[in-house]
C-alpha cells in the first residue's frame, strides 16, 4: 500500500469515527450526555497529617441533594473519585457527576459544570482527518503544502482567539490588585516517594497551607509554587494573597503571577508570528 492509498484510509477510518460521534451527540447518547452533574457544597474539611502522602488531596465531606428522591446525600473523597481537591473550606461549591443510575460511582470536579454534548473525541478525530489532509497535500502536491496546511490554519485561529488572550491578562491583572491580603501559616509538608523503572527513588513535597479570609473562611490548600525551600517550610508564616469572591485563586506572591500572565500574552503572540511565518514561507516556496 502506498503512502496516498494509507492517507486516504486514515482519513476515511477517522472521518467516520468522527461522523458516528457526532451522530450519537446529535442522538443525545454519548457518555457526556448521560452523565448527570450535580453541585455539592463542603460541609467538613480534616487538615492533612504533616509527612503524610499527597495522594487523594484533601479529606473532605461533601453533601448534595439527589434530583431524584430529594434526599440529601453525603459522600467522602476516599479513593480515586475524580479530581483532586487541593483547596478546601467548608461551604465552598464543588462538582459531583456521576453514570446515570449508578449514584455509587460518583466523581468530583473542582467547580461545578454543565452538561456537554461529548463532542470532544469527535473533535480529535476530525483533527486527525485534517492532519491526514495535511499530509496527502504535501505528498501529492509537495512538501510547501505542509507548511501551508500546519501554519496558515492555526495562525488565523491564534490570532483570533489573540484579543481574549489580552482581555483575560487584564482581567488577571484586576484581580491581583484587588486581593485581600492575610497571614497563614505552611501546617503540612506531605511527601510522596516514587520508584521508577531504573530503581531510583524520588520524593515529592507538597507544602500544606492554613489561612483564614476576613469574611471567616478557614481555608487549607496545597501549596505548589512560590514558597522557597519546601522541606523546611513546616511550622512557617506566610502572607497569602487572595481573590475574595474566590479564595481558591489564593498566591504567595502576586508580582510572579502578574509576570506569568504578561508571558503568557508574549507566547501567544509568538506563536501566531511562527505560524503565519510558516504559512507565507511555504507559499513562497511552491
Amino acid at each position: 500500500m502506498g503512502w496516498d492509498a494509507f492517507l486516504v484510509l486514515w482519513c476515511a477510518v477517522w472521518g467516520g469515527a468522527a461522523l458516528a460521534g457526532f451522530g450519537m451527540s446529535l442522538a443525545g447518547v454519548t457518555r457526556e450526555q448521560r452523565t448527570v452533574r450535580l453541585t455539592g457544597r463542603i460541609v467538613e474539611v480534616r487538615r492533612p497529617r504533616h509527612g503524610g502522602p499527597r495522594r487523594g488531596g484533601i479529606w473532605v465531606v461533601v453533601s448534595y441533594r439527589d434530583p431524584a428522591s430529594g434526599r440529601e446525600v453525603i459522600v467522602t473523597n476516599d479513593g480515586e473519585r475524580g479530581a483532586m481537591i487541593t483547596v478546601a473550606w467548608e461551604g465552598r461549591e464543588i462538582g459531583i457527576s456521576h453514570p446515570r443510575g449508578r449514584p455509587h460511582a460518583y466523581r468530583f470536579s473542582h467547580i461545578p459544570e454543565v452538561s456537554g454534548r461529548g463532542l470532544c473525541w469527535p473533535s480529535f478525530a476530525l483533527f486527525l482527518v485534517y492532519v491526514g489532509l495535511v499530509v496527502l497535500a504535501a505528498v501529492e502536491w509537495g512538501w510547501p503544502w505542509a507548511l501551508i496546511g500546519g501554519g496558515a490554519p492555526w495562525a488565523v485561529c491564534g490570532a483570533v482567539q489573540l484579543p481574549g488572550a489580552v482581555r483575560a491578562k487584564g482581567r488577571r491583572g484586576e484581580g491581583l490588585a484587588s486581593m485581600e491580603s492575610v497571614p497563614g501559616r505552611v501546617v503540612a509538608v506531605l511527601e510522596d516517594v516514587t520508584l521508577d523503572d531504573d530503581g531510583c527513588l524520588s520524593t515529592t513535597l507538597t507544602p500544606v497551607v492554613s489561612f483564614t479570609t476576613r469574611e471567616s473562611t478557614a481555608v487549607t490548600a496545597h501549596c505548589t509554587s512560590h514558597l522557597p525551600k519546601p522541606a523546611g517550610a513546616y511550622g512557617r508564616e506566610v502572607t497569602v494573597h487572595y481573590p475574595p469572591a474566590d479564595p481558591a485563586g489564593f498566591t504567595l506572591d502576586r508580582a510572579a503571577e502578574q509576570r506569568s500572565a504578561g508571558w503568557d500574552v508574549t507566547l501567544h503572540v509568538v506563536a501566531v508570528v511562527v505560524l503565519a511565518a510558516t504559512a507565507v514561507a511555504g507559499v513562497v516556496l511552491l
